[in-house]
């Protein structure tokens, strides 16, 4: 998924770069399509990391609590699980955020667009 958004955001960029788009309205379309699939993605991503963070907690808790080798093996696990999931929402959230400036810029193309078509 990383690659996929990472692609996309660049993909976008490009195209904006552009002085001219062809067809704005089918790109504002499409960018809303796939920003409500990444918003999605990004939503589960939550769930996930924040219930690995709160076994987090737990595991910790009870190595304070009773600590064992096996307590303390299980809060390791998580936490090797964790830090992956912390990384991959921070690049979800940090890219689907670009994509709202990026959607912005798009409705500014259509906006100038309609301004010369009026005129």
């Amino acid at each position: 998924m990383e690659k996929r958004i990472l692609g996309y955001v660049r993909y976008i960029d490009s195209i904006l770069a552009e002085s001219s788009i062809q067809d704005v309205e089918s790109l504002k379309k499409e960018h809303l399509v796939q920003l409500s699939f990444f918003q999605h993605e990004r939503l589960i991503h939550l769930i996930v990391t924040i219930t690995f963070a709160i076994l987090e907690m737990f595991a910790m808790m009870m190595c304070v609590l009773s600590f064992s080798l096996g307590v303390m093996a299980l809060a390791i696990a998580i936490l090797i699980l964790l830090l992956p999931y912390i990384r991959h929402y921070y690049i979800l959230e940090n890219q689907v955020q670009k994509m709202y400036v990026q959607y912005d810029k798009i409705l500014e193309k259509m906006e100038g667009r309609n301004t010369l078509q009026h005129h």
